[in-house]
C-alpha cells in the first residue's frame, strides 16, 4: 500500500506539550523559527571537532521558553515501555485543540548520549508523507518539517536500532507562534528500553551461527483468536477463516519473509488467495537450507472453542546449520493480510535448545495490495511495497482503526514446545528436571514396551497402502492379545500403524528410483472458465545400478474455476485441500472448501459450489479384543444405612482408532447396611362416632390406624382411640321408681366394676344384661354386626331390645339398647 498502512514501522507522533530547556545537549530548532520572529546565533558546538561535521552546527534559540504547557505530546503507538530491536513502530507529534504548531525537530538518542557523534543517535526514521516532513539538511539524523505552516499532527515510522542498544529516548522540541517549547522529562520526551526474551533463552536475532549439538524436535501450535467477539468492526461472518499454515525450519542463508523486507510470489499467494501451494515449492527448492517443511490445515471458521475444534499443530525438526523457524497464514478474507513468525531461533546462547515459546500474534500486510478493509476488492500496489505491520493508524476504515493509537488486539497466539532431544548435547546451563525426563520419556517411547505378561500372536503382513500414488497414506499390521497373566498390568496396543506411498515410490521395491510426494497443484492458469495446473514431485534417490529414473515429475490436468465468465457473475477462490478422511478404517468421507472472492456486480447471490464432499477408503477395520484396565475397588455405598448401590470402573486403554469397544467400563451392584430406625405412621383420626346412649349421658368414639409399626429403635406409636362425653336429653322416669333407678344404677356401677376387673374389656363398652332393665324383660344382646372397614379403622354394633314391658313399666324406661365399639385398627 502507498497509504500509511504500508509501513513497517513504529509512528511516532508530536503533541502540543511544553518542553523544559535541557531536552538535549545541543537544541535542534527548525527552519520555523525563521519565520517566527527569532533572533537565533548559528553557534559551532564546543564537541564539534570530535564529531567529524556530524550534526556539529546547532541552531540555538534567543527567545523565552514556555515552562509547564501541556498541549503537545510525542507518542509511540500502543505505548510500550520498550522495543523490539529491529521492529518498527509508528510516531505521532500532535497538539490539543485548539493548539497547533509550524514547526518541529524530532531525534532518537542512545542512553546519556549527547547527540553530536553520529553513533549517539539510535534507530532509524522514515518519513511518511514528505509534504509533511523531511530529514534535517544539517543533521539527517533528525527529521523536521517540509514547510512552515499550521499543523496539529505529523507522523513518522521508527525502526528500533539492533540487539544491545540498550535505552533510547525520543524527542522533541515544537514551535508555536513565537514560542518555542521544549521537554526533558514529560510529554515531549519517551524514553523505552530494549525488551528482553519472553524466556531468557531463545538469541534475540538470528546473527550468530548455532552452538547447540544433537537435533531438537518441537511441536508448534497456533491458537486462533480472531472473532467477533474480539474484534467486533466489521467482522466478516460469512466467510472467515485462516488459510492453511506453510513454513519451514531453516538456516540463516534463507528468509521466508521478515518486516522491511519484500513478499516473493509464494508469500503474495498465500497473503491474497490463502494458498500455500507456490511457497511450499519455494520453500523445498531450497534443497539443504531447508530441515522440514511445516504444514497445518486451514481453519473453517477462523474461530471455535477448544472443546469443540483442537487447535492445529506440527511438529518439526531443527539442528545445528537449520535452527530457525519461520511460517505464516492468511487472515481470510484480507486484502493481503496474514500473521506468522519470521526467523525465530530456538538455539540459545547458551548453546542448548529453547524449551518453550508463545508469541502473541498481530496482523501484517504483504505489501503487494491496497485495500484497507477485509473484502475490499482487488487493487494490485504497484510498485510493490515492503512488509510491514498493521497498526491502529493504517486507515479510518480500517478494521483495526483506533484514533487513539492503541495497540491492536492480538488475533493469534503460536506456542512452540520442545518434545524431544537427540544426539549428544552440549548446552552449558545444566538441564532442569523438565528437560531430563522430556528425554527420558521419549528414548522409553522408542522401545519395545511389551510386558511379558502380555502373550501375543505374531504380527499380521502389512496391509496395502492406502494411497495407489506417490502421495502420502498408511498402511496397518495386526496382531492378538492370546492372554494377560497379570490384570493389574495392561498390555498395548494390537494395532501399528506406519506410513507408505503407493508402488514405484518406495525404496523398499528398489526396482525404481525413490520419489518424493507430490507437491500440491499449481494454481488454474485462468481465473474464469477452464485453464491447466500442474504439480511436480522430485527424485528422492537414483537407483543404485545408476540407472535413469522414468518416473514423471511432472503432471498436468484441465482445472474450471469459475464456470460462468459473464460480466454478472462471482468469482470464487481455487479449492482448498481435501480434509483428512473422517475414518480411520473402512469408508469414510472427506471435505474440501473454496471461498467467495467477489460476489456478483448485481448483488444477486452467488450460485457457485463452495464445499465439495466425497467418499474416502482407509485400510480395512478389524475386530480386535478391547484393551482394559482391572476393575478399580468398589466405591462406598451410595446410603449410609439400609439398601443402597455401589459402582466400580475400568478404563479403555486400546487407541481410539483402533474401533469402538462394546465392554462394560462401569459396574453397579446392591449393598445392603445395618437397618434405619423406623418410627411409627398412624392415619388421621376418624370422624367421632354417635352417641352410645339414646339419653341421658354417653360418650362417643374416635380412632386411627397404624399405617407402619415402629422398627430398629423407631419411636412407639401414639393412641389410636379417643372417647368423649356426650348428652342428649334427659330419660324420663316415674316418681315410684326413683328408688327402684337408684338402686339400679348402684347394682350397675359394681357389676361393671367387676366386669373390668375380670376381663379388662374396652373402656368404650357398656354392658349390661338383661335382668338389669327392671319392669322390662329384655332378649339378650345381639351378635356384632360385620366391622364396617376391613382395615384402617371401622366401627361395629349390637343391640338388646325389649321382649315384654310389664304394664306398671313406662315406656322409656324399656327402651332399646345399642353399643358401639371400634374394629380392625391395623393399617391396610
Amino acid at each position: 500500500m502507498k497509504s500509511l498502512e504500508a509501513r513497517s514501522t513504529f509512528h511516532i507522533s508530536l503533541t502540543s506539550f511544553p518542553l523544559n530547556e535541557g531536552l538535549i545537549g545541543p537544541f535542534f530548532i527548525s527552519t520555523a523559527l525563521c519565520n517566527a520572529g527569532f533572533i537565533f546565533t548559528e553557534e559551532p558546538s564546543e564537541r564539534a571537532g570530535k564529531s567529524d561535521g556530524y550534526c556539529s552546527r546547532i541552531l540555538r534559540a534567543q527567545g523565552t521558553r514556555n515552562e509547564g504547557y501541556n498541549e503537545f505530546r510525542l507518542r509511540v503507538e500502543g505505548d510500550p515501555e520498550n522495543y523490539q530491536p529491529g521492529s518498527t513502530y509508528r510516531v505521532t507529534l500532535y497538539a490539543s485543540s485548539p493548539a497547533y504548531f509550524r514547526g518541529f525537530t524530532l531525534i532518537a538518542l542512545k542512553e546519556g548520549r549527547e547527540g553530536d557523534k553520529e553513533e549517539d543517535y539510535a534507530g532509524n526514521f522514515q518519513i511518511i508523507d514528505e509534504e509533511d516532513t523531511q530529514f534535517m539538511i544539517n543533521c539527517p539524523s533528525a527529521v523536521t518539517e517540509s514547510t512552515p505552516r499550521r499543523r496539529t499532527r505529523i507522523q513518522v515510522f521508527w525502526t528500533a536500532p539492533p540487539s544491545s542498544s540498550g535505552c533510547v529516548t525520543l524527542k522533541a522540541s515544537i514551535v508555536q507562534k513565537r514560542i518555542i517549547y521544549f521537554q526533558d522529562e514529560g510529554s515531549l520526551t519517551k524514553r523505552m528500553c530494549e525488551k528482553e526474551s519472553l524466556y531468557g533463552e531463545t538469541t534475540e536475532k538470528p546473527l550468530l551461527d548455532c552452538c547447540a549439538c544433537g537435533t531438537a524436535k518441537y511441536r508448534v501450535t497456533f491458537y486462533g483468536n480472531w472473532s467477533e467477539k474480539v474484534h467486533p468492526k466489521d467482522y466478516p461472518r460469512r466467510a472467515n477463516h485462516w488459510s492453511a499454515i506453510i513454513g519451514a525450519s531453516h538456516s540463516k542463508n534463507y528468509v521466508l519473509w521478515e518486516y522491511g523486507g519484500y513478499a516473493s510470489e509464494g508469500i503474495k499467494k498465500v497473503a491474497e488467495l490463502g494458498s500455500p501451494v507456490s511457497m511450499e515449492e519455494e520453500i523445498r527448492q531450497k534443497g539443504d537450507d531447508v530441515l522440514t517443511v511445516i504444514k497445518m490445515k486451514a481453519q473453517w471458521p477462523a474461530w471455535q472453542p477448544l472443546n469443540v475444534r483442537a487447535a492445529p499443530s506440527a511438529e518439526f525438526s531443527v539442528d545445528r546449520t537449520r535452527h530457525l523457524m519461520s511460517f505464516l497464514t492468511m487472515l481470510g478474507p484480507s486484502p493481503d493480510w496474514n500473521v506468522g513468525l519470521s526467523a525465530e531461533d530456538l538455539c540459545t546462547k547458551e548453546c542448548g535448545w529453547a524449551q518453550r515459546v508463545v508469541q502473541d500474534m498481530i496482523p501484517w500486510d504483504a505489501g503487494t495490495d491496497n485495500g484497507v478493509t477485509y473484502e475490499s476488492p482487488n487493487k494490485p500496489t504497484v510498485p510493490q511495497e515492503k512488509i510491514r505491520p498493521l497498526t491502529s493508524l493504517d486507515h479510518p476504515q480500517s478494521p483495526f482503526y483506533d484514533p487513539e493509537g492503541g495497540a491492536i488486539t492480538p488475533v493469534a497466539r503460536v506456542v512452540v514446545e520442545r518434545i524431544a532431544r537427540k544426539g549428544e548435547q552440549c548446552n552449558v546451563v545444566p538441564d532442569n528436571v523438565d528437560d531430563i525426563v522430556a528425554d527420558i520419556a521419549q528414548e522409553e517411547k522408542e522401545e519395545d514396551d511389551t510386558p511379558e505378561t502380555c502373550i501375543y500372536s505374531n504380527w499380521s503382513p502389512w496391509s496395502a497402502c492406502s494411497s495407489a500414488t506417490c502421495d502420502k497414506g498408511k498402511r496397518m499390521r495386526q496382531r492378538m492379545l492370546k492372554a494377560q497373566l497379570d490384570l493389574s498390568v495392561p498390555c498395548p496396543h494390537t494395532q501399528d500403524f506406519e506410513p507408505c506411498m503407493g508402488p514405484g515410490c518406495s525404496d523398499e521395491e528398489g526396482s525404481t528410483c525413490t520419489m518424493s510426494e507430490w507437491i500440491t497443484w499449481s494454481p488454474c492458469s485462468m481465473s474464469c472458465g477452464m485453464g491447466l495446473r500442474s504439480r511436480e514431485r522430485y527424485v528422492k534417490q537414483f537407483p543404485d545400478d545408476g540407472s535413469v529414473c522414468t518416473l514423471p515429475t511432472e503432471e498436468n490436468e484441465k482445472c474450471i474455476v469459475n464456470e460462468e465468465c459473464t460480466p454478472n457473475s462471482c468469482l470464487v477462490t481455487e479449492w482448498g485441500e481435501w480434509d483428512s478422511c473422517s475414518a480411520t478404517c473402512g469408508l469414510g468421507m472427506k471435505r474440501r472448501e473454496r471461498m467467495v472472492k467477489m460476489p456478483p456486480p448485481d448483488g444477486s447471490i452467488c450460485g457457485a459450489e463452495v464445499l465439495e464432499v466425497e467418499k474416502c477408503m482407509m485400510p480395512e477395520c478389524h475386530t480386535i479384543p478391547c484393551m482394559l484396565s482391572p476393575w478399580s475397588d468398589w466405591s462406598d455405598c451410595s446410603v449410609t444405612c439400609g439398601k443402597g448401590m455401589r459402582t466400580r470402573q475400568r478404563v479403555l486403554k486400546s487407541p481410539v482408532e483402533l474401533g469402538e469397544c462394546i465392554e462394560d467400563l462401569e459396574q453397579v451392584e446392591k449393598c445392603m447396611l445395618p437397618e434405619c430406625p423406623t418410627d411409627c405412621m398412624v392415619s388421621e383420626w376418624t370422624e367421632w362416632s354417635e352417641c352410645n346412649k339414646s339419653c341421658g349421658k354417653g360418650h362417643m368414639i374416635r380412632t386411627r390406624i397404624v399405617k407402619l409399626e415402629p422398627q430398629f429403635g423407631g419411636d412407639s406409636c401414639p393412641e389410636t382411640v379417643q372417647r368423649k362425653k356426650c348428652k342428649i336429653r334427659k330419660c324420663n322416669r316415674d316418681d315410684g321408681q326413683g328408688q327402684v333407678n337408684s338402686d339400679e344404677k348402684k347394682r350397675r356401677k359394681e357389676a361393671r366394676e367387676k366386669r373390668r376387673s375380670k376381663q379388662g374389656g374396652p373402656q368404650g363398652e357398656e354392658t349390661m344384661s338383661p335382668a338389669e332393665h327392671p319392669g322390662c324383660k329384655m332378649r339378650p344382646w345381639s351378635s356384632w354386626t360385620d366391622c364396617t372397614k376391613l382395615c384402617g379403622g371401622g366401627i361395629q354394633e349390637r343391640l338388646m331390645t325389649a321382649k315384654k314391658r310389664l304394664k306398671s313399666t313406662q315406656l322409656p324406661s324399656c327402651k332399646d339398647r345399642k353399643e358401639i365399639r371400634a374394629c380392625n385398627v391395623y393399617p391396610c
